[in-house]
Protein backbone atom coordinates (compact mmCIF):
# COMPACT_ATOMS: atom_id res chain seq x y z
CA UNK A 1 0.00 0.00 0.00
CA UNK A 2 3.03 2.02 1.14
CA UNK A 3 4.12 1.23 -2.27
CA UNK A 4 1.21 2.17 -4.18
CA UNK A 5 1.23 5.39 -2.81
CA UNK A 6 4.84 6.32 -3.34
CA UNK A 7 4.44 5.49 -7.04
CA UNK A 8 1.32 7.70 -7.88
CA UNK A 9 2.68 10.64 -5.54
CA UNK A 10 6.17 10.24 -8.08
CA UNK A 11 3.48 9.76 -11.14
CA UNK A 12 2.04 13.02 -10.03
CA UNK A 13 5.25 15.43 -9.21
CA UNK A 14 6.01 14.11 -12.94
CA UNK A 15 2.85 15.15 -13.89
CA UNK A 16 3.49 18.92 -12.32
CA UNK A 17 7.04 19.28 -13.60
CA UNK A 18 5.81 18.36 -17.56
CA UNK A 19 3.10 20.85 -16.78
CA UNK A 20 4.72 23.11 -15.01
CA UNK A 21 7.07 23.63 -18.11
CA UNK A 22 4.12 24.14 -20.56
CA UNK A 23 2.69 26.51 -18.22
CA UNK A 24 6.25 29.01 -18.63
CA UNK A 25 6.38 28.82 -22.17
CA UNK A 26 5.52 31.79 -23.47
CA UNK A 27 2.32 32.20 -24.79
CA UNK A 28 -0.57 33.94 -25.87
CA UNK A 29 -1.50 33.99 -22.35
CA UNK A 30 1.13 36.06 -21.27
CA UNK A 31 0.93 38.64 -24.10
CA UNK A 32 -3.04 39.19 -23.11
CA UNK A 33 -2.58 39.59 -19.40
CA UNK A 34 0.67 41.88 -20.49
CA UNK A 35 -1.82 43.96 -22.91
CA UNK A 36 -3.99 45.18 -19.81
CA UNK A 37 -0.98 44.99 -17.04
CA UNK A 38 0.66 47.75 -19.18
CA UNK A 39 -2.21 50.37 -19.39
CA UNK A 40 -4.70 49.18 -16.64
CA UNK A 41 -2.32 47.98 -13.73
CA UNK A 42 -2.55 44.63 -11.94
CA UNK A 43 -6.04 44.22 -10.76
CA UNK A 44 -7.10 44.32 -15.05
CA UNK A 45 -4.54 41.77 -15.04
CA UNK A 46 -5.06 39.48 -12.14
CA UNK A 47 -8.90 39.65 -13.66
CA UNK A 48 -7.76 38.78 -17.06
CA UNK A 49 -5.47 35.74 -15.58
CA UNK A 50 -8.89 34.67 -13.39
CA UNK A 51 -10.42 34.57 -17.31
CA UNK A 52 -7.95 32.23 -18.19
CA UNK A 53 -7.79 29.73 -15.33
CA UNK A 54 -11.71 29.58 -15.66
CA UNK A 55 -11.30 28.71 -19.47
CA UNK A 56 -9.25 26.27 -18.63
CA UNK A 57 -11.18 24.42 -15.96
CA UNK A 58 -14.00 25.04 -18.43
CA UNK A 59 -12.03 23.09 -20.90
CA UNK A 60 -11.45 20.44 -18.49
CA UNK A 61 -14.53 19.86 -17.89
CA UNK A 62 -15.70 19.45 -21.27
CA UNK A 63 -12.63 17.14 -21.46
CA UNK A 64 -13.91 14.65 -18.96
CA UNK A 65 -17.27 14.76 -20.14
CA UNK A 66 -16.10 13.92 -23.47
CA UNK A 67 -16.80 17.18 -25.61
CA UNK A 68 -13.39 18.22 -26.17
CA UNK A 69 -12.82 14.45 -27.76
CA UNK A 70 -15.20 15.31 -30.06
CA UNK A 71 -14.63 18.57 -31.20
CA UNK A 72 -11.08 17.07 -32.13
CA UNK A 73 -12.42 14.60 -33.83
CA UNK A 74 -14.37 16.90 -36.13
CA UNK A 75 -12.04 18.88 -38.52
CA UNK A 76 -15.12 21.44 -39.34
CA UNK A 77 -15.50 22.33 -35.67
CA UNK A 78 -12.06 22.04 -34.82
CA UNK A 79 -11.55 24.28 -37.82
CA UNK A 80 -14.44 27.06 -37.18
CA UNK A 81 -13.28 27.04 -33.41
CA UNK A 82 -9.11 27.60 -34.52
CA UNK A 83 -10.21 30.64 -37.19
CA UNK A 84 -12.41 31.83 -34.24
CA UNK A 85 -9.94 32.13 -31.93
CA UNK A 86 -7.50 33.12 -34.26
CA UNK A 87 -9.15 35.96 -35.38
CA UNK A 88 -10.01 36.89 -31.86
CA UNK A 89 -6.47 37.33 -31.20
CA UNK A 90 -5.57 39.33 -34.20
CA UNK A 91 -8.39 41.98 -32.87
CA UNK A 92 -6.86 41.64 -29.80
CA UNK A 93 -3.33 42.42 -31.12
CA UNK A 94 -4.71 45.47 -33.78
CA UNK A 95 -6.30 46.83 -31.27
CA UNK A 96 -3.26 47.20 -28.93
CA UNK A 97 -1.30 48.53 -31.92
CA UNK A 98 -4.31 51.38 -32.27
CA UNK A 99 -4.22 52.23 -29.11
CA UNK A 100 -0.37 52.66 -29.02
CA UNK A 101 -0.52 54.77 -32.02
CA UNK A 102 -2.77 57.20 -30.90
CA UNK A 103 -0.92 57.79 -28.04
CA UNK A 104 0.78 60.84 -28.24
CA UNK A 105 4.63 60.62 -28.97
CA UNK A 106 6.04 63.23 -25.87
CA UNK A 107 3.00 64.65 -23.58
CA UNK A 108 2.46 62.10 -21.97
CA UNK A 109 -0.67 60.22 -20.80
CA UNK A 110 -3.84 61.90 -21.94
CA UNK A 111 -7.71 60.71 -21.69
CA UNK A 112 -7.67 58.66 -24.84
CA UNK A 113 -3.55 57.36 -24.35
CA UNK A 114 -2.74 54.11 -24.22
CA UNK A 115 -1.44 54.76 -20.24
CA UNK A 116 -4.97 55.91 -19.17
CA UNK A 117 -7.91 54.35 -22.06
CA UNK A 118 -8.54 50.50 -20.67
CA UNK A 119 -8.09 47.78 -23.39
CA UNK A 120 -11.41 46.23 -22.74
CA UNK A 121 -13.09 43.35 -20.08
CA UNK A 122 -9.93 41.34 -18.78
CA UNK A 123 -12.03 38.32 -16.81
CA UNK A 124 -14.05 38.18 -20.17
CA UNK A 125 -10.93 38.85 -22.71
CA UNK A 126 -8.80 35.98 -20.43
CA UNK A 127 -11.72 33.28 -20.73
CA UNK A 128 -12.44 33.82 -24.24
CA UNK A 129 -8.65 33.61 -25.39
CA UNK A 130 -8.55 29.99 -23.54
CA UNK A 131 -12.11 29.09 -24.96
CA UNK A 132 -11.62 29.75 -28.68
CA UNK A 133 -8.28 27.85 -28.46
CA UNK A 134 -9.13 24.36 -29.87
CA UNK A 135 -5.59 23.11 -29.00
CA UNK A 136 -6.25 22.92 -25.22
CA UNK A 137 -8.92 20.77 -25.98
CA UNK A 138 -5.88 18.86 -28.32
CA UNK A 139 -3.72 18.68 -25.18
CA UNK A 140 -6.55 17.35 -23.06
CA UNK A 141 -7.64 14.71 -24.82
CA UNK A 142 -3.87 13.74 -26.27
CA UNK A 143 -0.91 14.73 -24.15
CA UNK A 144 -2.47 14.90 -20.70
CA UNK A 145 -4.27 11.45 -20.31
CA UNK A 146 -0.57 10.00 -20.63
CA UNK A 147 0.43 11.94 -16.99
CA UNK A 148 -2.34 10.83 -15.15
CA UNK A 149 -1.47 9.04 -11.84
CA UNK A 150 -2.40 5.23 -13.51
CA UNK A 151 -3.93 3.88 -10.07
CA UNK A 152 -6.91 6.85 -9.77
CA UNK A 153 -10.07 6.55 -11.98
CA UNK A 154 -9.70 8.06 -15.16
CA UNK A 155 -11.96 11.19 -14.35
CA UNK A 156 -10.75 11.45 -11.24
CA UNK A 157 -7.06 11.44 -12.75
CA UNK A 158 -8.14 14.14 -15.52
CA UNK A 159 -9.77 16.23 -12.72
CA UNK A 160 -6.80 16.30 -10.49
CA UNK A 161 -4.45 17.29 -13.55
CA UNK A 162 -6.84 19.78 -14.65
CA UNK A 163 -6.54 21.52 -11.64
CA UNK A 164 -2.98 20.69 -11.11
CA UNK A 165 -2.83 22.79 -14.72
CA UNK A 166 -4.59 25.81 -13.44
CA UNK A 167 -3.09 25.83 -10.48
CA UNK A 168 0.25 26.42 -11.85
CA UNK A 169 -1.27 29.21 -14.51
CA UNK A 170 -2.50 31.13 -11.82
CA UNK A 171 0.94 31.06 -10.03
CA UNK A 172 2.68 31.72 -13.18
CA UNK A 173 0.93 34.36 -14.86
CA UNK A 174 0.26 35.78 -11.44
CA UNK A 175 3.89 36.07 -10.53
CA UNK A 176 4.03 38.01 -14.05
CA UNK A 177 1.45 40.49 -13.12
CA UNK A 178 3.33 41.13 -10.11
CA UNK A 179 6.47 41.28 -11.36
CA UNK A 180 4.81 44.00 -13.94
CA UNK A 181 3.42 46.14 -11.26
CA UNK A 182 6.66 46.23 -9.48
CA UNK A 183 8.29 47.68 -12.29
CA UNK A 184 4.89 49.96 -13.05
CA UNK A 185 6.51 53.37 -12.72
CA UNK A 186 9.32 52.60 -15.28
CA UNK A 187 6.78 50.81 -17.49
CA UNK A 188 4.14 53.59 -17.69
CA UNK A 189 6.83 55.88 -19.15
CA UNK A 190 4.94 56.91 -22.51
CA UNK A 191 7.62 56.06 -24.50
CA UNK A 192 8.59 52.53 -22.66
CA UNK A 193 4.36 52.03 -22.52
CA UNK A 194 4.00 52.76 -26.00
CA UNK A 195 7.21 50.28 -27.22
CA UNK A 196 5.77 47.78 -24.58
CA UNK A 197 2.16 47.85 -25.81
CA UNK A 198 3.26 48.06 -29.80
CA UNK A 199 5.17 44.52 -29.39
CA UNK A 200 2.50 43.16 -27.69
CA UNK A 201 -0.35 44.18 -30.24
CA UNK A 202 2.44 42.78 -32.76
CA UNK A 203 3.47 39.41 -30.97
CA UNK A 204 -0.37 38.84 -30.36
CA UNK A 205 -1.09 39.43 -33.69
CA UNK A 206 1.28 37.04 -34.69
CA UNK A 207 -0.02 34.58 -32.55
CA UNK A 208 -3.48 34.92 -34.32
CA UNK A 209 -1.88 33.93 -37.23
CA UNK A 210 -0.13 31.57 -36.27
CA UNK A 211 -3.32 29.69 -34.73
CA UNK A 212 -4.49 30.34 -38.50
CA UNK A 213 -2.39 28.92 -40.55
CA UNK A 214 -0.91 25.81 -38.18
CA UNK A 215 -2.90 22.77 -39.28
CA UNK A 216 -1.91 20.18 -36.40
Amino acid sequence: MHEEGGGGLTHLTAAAGVLGLLTVVPGPDMAVVTRFALPAGSGDALRTVGGIATGLLLWGALTVAGLAAVLAASPPAYLTVRLLGAGYLVFLGAQAVWRNRRAAPDTGPDPGSAATEKPGHPWRTGLLSNVLNPKIAVFHIGPLPTLAPPRLPAALAMALLVLLHTTLTLAWLGGHVFLLSRAGRVLRRPPVSRALGLTTGVVLTGFGLAVATTTG
